[in-house]
């Protein structure tokens, strides 16, 4: 697969071809890394309007669960510390709870050992089918976006039903856990040969926006990092915060990211999400018209990421 980097690219370059080449290899990044491409390929360009840098710095919320399961008193300030981080910044870090650090180093190197796969091994789980309960592939929005990003993702769905540990990759069988919706594995690859142009330099930077400025979130050992999601936006009538946030990769070698979701977009549920009445008033009128949460999937996968909320197409 030989795909146009941002030097490259004649007048007539095909960027759907491109894509159909890169998504028919299903090598995904890691393929383009090992077969020694020079620069970021073309797909993987970002628009000019959507550079930016992460040099502002806050003073991160790190709230302590110590204590959220025996002690009311203090269960009440974490409650408390949970709701003014989600109102002020949508992300906050949990520290004390509770999930052994061993366990942790344990699902990032799961990750790396299924990424650092064969290509010829992780093939068998490549697949563009949303209704699967494993999929591997690069890109969810590859058709959608603008442009691409430079990682990989392997999801495991794991809610409403339990998944067959036989459909699970030997690399990473290790980390199901119950009660997580869909777990999500990526990694972001960088080596030393690969030329990142400055419109390139979005894949690799990343932070969380506050007050239109990307922030740096500083990493925790053995911490995790929570943040609010855009149905939470909704129903709080943008009391909480759903803000857009990116991942910085590594200079050298490849970094890990693992998610955990909670959702019900898999379940035939009619259940209309809008804005809590109890929160409503005079002055503080609905912002977002009601939605199933598979109506609002299905549109979020739709757009793709492209930077912009999918929230502005629920507003009133």
């Amino acid at each position: 697969m030989v795909l146009p980097c941002a030097g490259e690219v004649s007048d007539d370059y095909d960027r759907s071809s491109e894509l159909k080449a890169f998504d028919e290899s299903k090598a995904g990044v890691k393929g383009l890394v090992d077969s020694g491409v020079s620069m970021v390929p073309r797909i993987f360009i970002q628009p000019p309007d959507k550079l930016g840098t992460g040099n502002a710095r806050f003073k991160f919320p790190v709230i302590d669960l110590h204590g959220v399961d025996s002690d009311p008193v203090r269960r009440k300030e974490i409650v408390e510390a949970v709701g003014k981080a989600s109102e002020t910044w949508g992300f906050f870090t949990v520290v004390n709870h509770g999930i052994p650090e061993s366990m942790l180093e344990e699902m990032m190197n799961g990750a790396r050992r299924f990424h650092e796969q064969d290509t010829e091994v992780k093939k068998k789980f490549y697949t563009r089918d949303l209704t699967r309960e494993v999929i591997y592939n690069s890109n969810f929005d590859l058709y959608a976006s603008k442009a691409e990003n430079w990682r990989d993702t392997l999801y495991c769905l794991l809610a409403p039903h339990p998944l067959d540990p036989q459909q699970v990759p030997a690399t990473c069988s290790a980390l199901l856990y119950p009660g997580v919706t869909c777990f999500c594995m990526r990694q972001y690859y960088t080596q030393e040969s690969v030329i990142y142009t400055p419109q390139s330099h979005i894949l690799l930077h990343s932070y969380l926006t506050i007050l239109t400025q990307w922030v740096d979130v500083p990493p925790m050992p053995g911490a995790l990092v929570i943040n609010i999601g855009d149905l939470m936006q909704l129903i709080t009538n943008d009391r909480f915060k759903s803000v857009q946030h990116r991942v910085l990769a590594n200079r050298r070698g490849p970094r890990v990211s693992a998610a955990c979701f909670f959702s019900t977009s898999h379940l035939p549920s009619s259940k209309i999400y809008e804005p809590i009445k109890e929160l409503l008033s005079e002055g503080n009128t609905p912002k977002y018209r009601g939605t199933t949460v598979r109506d609002y999937v299905m549109y979020y996968r739709s757009k793709g990421l492209g930077g912009t909320s999918a929230l502005t197409h629920f507003k009133l």
